[in-house]
């Protein structure tokens, strides 16, 4: 069966009666390391513990600010060559799961090969929102951490701050503050008050 055809028939649900992120049954000849098995929703899919896990769609809140945050990073970067960042639900393959964060850095170490990163990057940033709330993300950075992720940092539109993770612990970053510099990305310390400059 096609993956087309393994979600054309829908059954809506109110939002409430789920507990998000929800499985999905696996479309016929899914390989999780290749993304061309992946099957195509309006959503974003992640695959954790074998299960293969759909959020919907971001809302408002979250997409401008994760818009705002990939600008900084991309503003940053121009000045620093050596390193690549990735948007759009940057897909990364590490330890035979794959997560999606809202934007990476990772040091370019040869030519984009196409399909999933396969190193960890030096930072991941997480954005929360409705379906994401800060803990949930929070237990997102741990498995980012585990898997050779330096930092992440979580953006929350709501409260307008920031929280950076690490081995080390965690620092809360409030909107008139700097985020401080990650270890292997040479001044990279934005404003946290830039990520939410279409708020």
């Amino acid at each position: 069966m096609a993956a087309s055809s393994t979600y054309a028939e829908l059954t809506v649900v109110p939002r409430i009666a789920l507990q998000l992120p929800v499985a999905l049954p696996p479309p016929d000849g899914f390989d999780p390391s290749l993304n061309e098995t992946w099957p195509t929703v309006i959503g974003r899919l992640e695959f954790m513990h074998g299960r293969l896990e759909y959020m919907p769609p971001c809302g408002e809140l979250q997409q401008r600010t994760a818009a705002d945050v990939l600008t900084e990073l991309n503003l940053w970067r121009r000045a620093h060559p050596s390193f690549a960042v990735g948007g759009n639900e940057a897909g990364m393959l590490l330890g035979g799961e794959v997560r999606a964060a809202d934007a990476a850095v990772w040091r370019i170490v040869g030519p984009a090969a196409g399909g999933f990163a396969r190193t960890p990057p030096i930072l991941a940033v997480e954005v929360s929102g409705v379906d994401e709330t800060v803990d949930a993300l929070i237990d997102k950075a741990a498995w980012y951490l585990g898997h050779g992720v330096d930092t992440v940092w979580i953006v929350d539109p709501a409260t307008r701050s920031a929280h950076v993770i690490t081995a080390s612990g965690r620092i809360d970053v409030g909107a008139t503050d700097r985020l401080p510099e990650p270890e292997g990305l040479p001044g990279l310390a934005p404003n946290v008050a830039d990520f939410f400059r279409q708020l």
